[in-house]
């Protein structure tokens, strides 16, 4: 086939690019680099069947085109990352919504199956876990940054809802829970690469807030499989699945394994939200997901152990 990925000079859509090049597809990866990188498909530039192609997805032109071309779309592109979100709130919700409904009407025309890229922060600071597809979303206030966030995806949702029910547009949509790997880059927040680049340079390990928070990392490739799977399966168009991992673990504990990992002799400190981000900053105590859903639906399950990760991680930052 013929496959677009928006956000694919991305952490994930990279990863996805390159399956799906593997698969034999064409792939068109469209990116406006603005937490993308050339780095992340460089490998890619000399694939039989892939292309680069500079550009934002809220170009209406530009998206319409590539989307015509496509046969299947994975709408990855999305502000990404908790400091992004607070430092460029403004754009952070233009993208996730105005670049979603370009790209979901211009794949009505031709009824192109589309994935669409949701969040764990769809489910906000609700402390009902784990975190089941059709359960209620508790949210701060809307003087809190971080939680445009999940608002502006949970509008992507309805959006592809809305598109599906009405015009029988064939969507699937993943809610990703701290996918994490090689590429993935600490500039956005991101917690596991900036772990492991602090031990690996004897920086100060940092964490935010108490530590006691719980998180699941689930493997890019793990996430990848899943993705493919669902678009493959006529049953889960017009549904929404969990992609996460089912061990949890606390950021403190996190931080203690890379630190033994790496074999680091660095400092394990804490600083308050507010001294990271912004006054008033609310976390997510848990991000903990039901995964019988999409086990259920198309038989896919993690693979990869948080251990097997953060080596993963450490020898991706040691090359």
């Amino acid at each position: 086939m013929k496959i677009l990925v928006t956000g694919g000079a991305g952490f994930i859509g990279s990863h996805l690019a390159e399956r799906l090049l593997a698969k034999g597809h064409d792939v068109v990866a469209l990116d406006n680099l603005s937490t993308g990188r050339m780095e992340n498909i460089d490998h890619l530039k000399n694939v039989r069947g892939f292309k680069y192609v500079f550009g934002s997805v809220l170009d209406e032109a530009l998206v319409r085109r590539w989307v015509q071309w496509a046969d299947q779309i994975y709408h990855m592109a999305a502000a990404v990352g908790v400091k992004f979100i607070i430092d460029h709130p403004l754009d952070s919700i233009r993208v996730n919504t105005r670049g979603t409904e370009n790209v979901l009407e211009a794949a009505n025309f031709g009824k192109k199956k589309t994935f669409l890229a949701s969040t764990s922060e769809i489910y906000g600071k609700s402390n009902k876990i784990p975190f089941h597809e059709d359960d209620d979303r508790t949210l701060g206030s809307t003087r809190i940054h971080r939680w445009s966030y999940s608002n502006s995806k949970a509008m992507d949702e309805f959006l592809a809802f809305a598109y599906w029910r009405e015009k029988r547009l064939p969507v699937v949509v993943g809610r990703l829970f701290n996918t994490t790997g090689p590429r993935q880059t600490g500039d956005y927040g991101m917690v596991l690469p900036r772990f492991v680049k602090a031990a690996l340079l004897g920086h100060p390990i940092t964490i935010h807030g108490d530590g006691k928070q719980t998180r699941c990392f689930t493997y890019v490739e793990d996430a990848v499989d899943a993705m493919v799977k669902l678009m493959a399966s006529r049953k889960a168009v017009g549904d929404v699945f969990n992609i996460g991992h089912h061990d949890r673990v606390s950021i403190l504990d996190l931080a203690r394994r890379v630190r033994a990992m790496t074999g680091s002799r660095s400092k394990i400190v804490r600083i308050p939200y507010e001294k990271a981000y912004e006054k008033g900053f609310e976390d997510m105590r848990h991000r903990y997901p039901d995964l019988r859903k999409i086990r259920n639906a198309v038989g896919w399950q993690p693979r990869i152990s948080l251990n097997e990760i953060i080596r993963k991680v450490i020898e991706y930052h040691e090359q």
